[in-house]
């Protein structure tokens, strides 16, 4: 069966998140030979918006494709092939002004209507897609993204030691907060909650690693940290190698987004062996399950105790079980699963 995927986002521009998604399911799907994969994306000097909508659907249809995937919000609202649209998140639902501007919404509204299935990661964004769709709530999909290398034991990597002295660690307990020069990320809540911690001696001064581009949001949120007396280290965009060494060299990761399509901070983390504390009710509290330590995020004090509690136990939290159970955890979240599970979606649809 021969499918066509808007492989856009490989070659355009995107968030991380969506680009990491895409790369793992096609790669998985193109190994797994259960479709036959045709990656779409624009020539050189086409505008993204105007090939997605002008040439895509002609393009797929021309190479003989029975099927084409958005791997966005945004299809072709015209084509004679079955259409698959993703929905990754509607923050708008959880309080969140980033994507969550009138045309994501319309898109989400418009792929219910022309898409026959509309697929998201998790069953939190399943059950927004359910309260916020006007029509084409039943084709709603649930299809996990998946983490692999280099984050799983195997690929234990031997950066870490440099890692460590260029960014001037030099041993001390440290959080990390993956992507959170963005504002939605919430490195405010962290550092409040730090703060909190540190206030009352009971923990170890502990810094902040913060990954990603340096940001109007970061810049603010370090001028935040230096009236709270947080240190914070700005680790810039790290590739992969490094960030599974931040992962498995933090006393935990910290992801308390109000809105997460999925949270691959989450399973990164979980299949490093490290603690992680995720914003209850939400994809990320979801992905963690029970191997997650779940807080009211917009409650500072509850989100210092969650911090506290992984200080209070770091030897319980650091024993072989321990972090068997979450690498396990991880484990549940292949990519080799999550290709069966688009190949079974387009077999039915077919």
């Amino acid at each position: 069966m021969r499918i066509a995927f808007d492989a856009s986002p490989l070659a355009r521009p995107h968030p991380f998140g969506i680009v990491r998604a895409v790369r793992g399911a096609l790669d998985a799907l193109e190994r797994s030979g259960e479709l036959e994969v045709v990656r779409l994306v624009p020539h050189d000097g086409e505008e993204l918006r105007a090939w997605r909508h002008g040439e895509l659907a002609r393009r797929a249809e021309a190479r003989g494709c029975v099927g084409l995937h958005s791997f966005v919000s945004a299809l072709p609202l015209a084509a004679r092939i079955p259409r698959v649209q993703t929905v990754h998140e509607l923050p708008w639902r959880h309080g969140e002004t980033e994507n969550a501007d009138l045309g994501h919404r319309a898109w989400v509204q418009l792929g219910g209507l022309v898409a026959r299935a509309v697929v998201t990661a998790t069953e939190t964004v399943a059950r927004d897609l359910a309260a916020e769709l006007v029509l084409g709530a039943q084709r709603v999909h649930v299809v996990p993204w998946g983490v692999g290398s280099p984050f799983t034991p195997e690929h234990e990597s031997d950066v870490e030691d440099e890692l460590a002295r260029r960014l001037v660690l030099a041993g001390r307990p440290f959080v990390l907060a993956p992507g959170a020069t963005r504002p939605k990320k919430r490195l405010d809540a962290t550092l409040r909650a730090l703060a909190e911690l540190g206030a009352s001696r009971a923990t170890p001064r502990v810094a902040v690693v913060v990954t990603g581009a340096r940001s109007e949001t970061f810049v603010r949120d370090a001028e935040l940290a230096r009236e709270l007396g947080v240190d914070v280290v700005l680790a810039g965009n790290v590739d992969d190698r490094e960030l599974a060494a931040l992962y498995r060299l933090a006393a935990c990761t910290a992801v308390l987004s109000r809105s997460e399509g999925f949270g691959f901070p989450v399973l990164e983390a979980l299949a490093c062996g490290s603690p992680v504390v995720v914003a209850a009710g939400g994809a990320a509290a979801e992905l963690a399950g029970a191997c997650g330590i779940a807080c009211a995020a917009d409650d500072g004090a509850a989100t210092a105790q969650a911090f506290a509690s992984v200080f209070a136990n770091a030897s319980a939290s650091t024993t072989a079980e321990a972090r068997a159970a979450r690498v396990a955890r991880a484990a549940e979240f292949g990519w080799e699963r999550c290709a069966a599970s688009l190949a079974r979606l387009w077999r039915g649809l077919a």
